[in-house]
């Protein structure tokens, strides 16, 4: 909170092809446009809903650098205000690296620097005064208190913006773009994988930085159902209710929309330039950990694999149907949306004239096909 002013933008959203294929490969830094437009939403009310992030795990890093109490506190904090932990995370890491910063005025009580901050979270006096917390019970609020600090910081982001903007809260924190930057880049790292399992299990970890960014925007809604954005009927919020692998097939459906429909993502679904209806559920498997990138590759599955894969019956919240009659085909309902190429009389919503991946919305299953139902294993 007490360095210079900056500016920030916005994400901007170009060729879909391109932003996809380029997703796949940033790191971490790639997180900062992708949570600069984290948004909640609500379900039918007409408000917005204070939604939370990702149900992410702690990552290594996170496990290694944060001291275990300032861990505890952080989620303890983000879950009182229904904020992102490692948000506030990154902003101690930034501030007095977690209490272990050797300028006085991140430990010793009554010091402050140049500009009047102190304590691990660095607020000054008149801050402090206006959104200070005592967060430990012992009756008073004391910005050099770690807890104190840490709820304070919490109540403030929560009055700045978030969780329906972070990047305006952070601002308020600090109004430098570099600011937000680190903050959201060490919130990134601090954020075990929501999207990666198997594959993390497999060997392909050092993937996990870049595994939650994506192109699209990332909002949230109550529930554990997806609902489509009414601005922009081509994105689905995703459910804060869900697994985060189920979160983490709802942005992958996002990311897919507006690609035509077209046989290019074989043997590879990353990044291609169109999808087909198995090439489809590749990419969203893949980008939710629930197949691993090499085993697309090496059995490039169809649609008819489909019919045999995963576990029998609908699931709780995916649910794959897949046929070999009258011809072959496969589409996916995820958290009650569908995710199909096929359209023509299928779909009564916005993308009811588009072909290529898209959400579409129908009160009942197609019914031109005798289909095999399954579902990806604990889902």
């Amino acid at each position: 909170m007490q360095r210079a002013a900056g500016a920030t933008g916005d994400l901007a959203r170009g060729s879909l092809a391109a932003t996809v294929a380029a997703a796949l490969v940033l790191t971490g830094l790639a997180l900062v446009a992708a949570l600069a437009g984290l948004e909640a939403a609500s379900l039918g009310t007409g408000g917005v809903y204070a939604g939370t992030a990702p149900r992410a795990s702690v990552s290594a890093l996170a496990e290694r650098e944060i001291p275990r109490r300032y861990l505890r506190l952080y989620q303890q904090a983000a879950r009182r205000f229904r904020l992102d932990w490692a948000v506030l995370a990154g902003i101690g890491k930034v501030e007095c690296d977690h209490g272990r910063d050797p300028d006085p005025s991140c430990t010793r009580e009554g010091a402050v620097n140049s500009a009047g901050a102190g304590g691990p979270m660095q607020f000054i006096a008149s801050t402090w005064n206006a959104y200070g917390i005592d967060g430990n019970g012992d009756g008073k609020a004391n910005r050099w208190d770690p807890a104190d600090a840490i709820f304070g910081a919490a109540n403030y982001l929560r009055a700045s913006g978030a969780p329906t903007d972070y990047q305006r809260a952070i601002l308020a924190y600090n109004r430098a773009e570099w600011y937000v930057a680190d903050v959201l880049r060490w919130a990134a790292s601090y954020r075990g994988s929501a999207v990666i399992s198997t594959s993390q299990a497999s060997g392909e970890g050092s993937e996990r930085a870049a595994e939650w960014s994506s192109p699209t925007p990332i909002r949230f809604a109550a529930g554990e159902r997806a609902v489509l954005d009414p601005q922009d009927g081509r994105l689905a919020f995703v459910p804060d209710d869900v697994p985060a692998a189920v979160q983490a097939m709802v942005v992958a459906g996002n990311e897919l929309q507006g690609l035509p429909y077209g046989p290019a993502g074989h043997p590879d679904p990353r990044g291609a330039a169109e999808e087909d209806c198995s090439s489809t559920i590749n990419y969203v498997l893949y980008r939710s950990g629930v197949r691993p990138i090499r085993e697309i590759l090496s059995d490039n599955p169809l649609a008819r694999d489909y019919t045999r894969w995963g576990a029998p019956g609908p699931g709780r919240w995916v649910t794959i149907y897949a046929t070999t009659h009258p011809s072959e085909h496969v589409f996916a309902v995820i958290a009650g949306l569908r995710l199909d190429t096929s359209h023509n009389g299928t779909d009564v919503g916005p993308n009811r004239n588009q072909d290529g991946p898209r959400w579409r919305v129908l009160d009942r299953i197609p019914t031109w096909a005798a289909w095999s139902i399954r579902h990806p294993p604990g889902l």
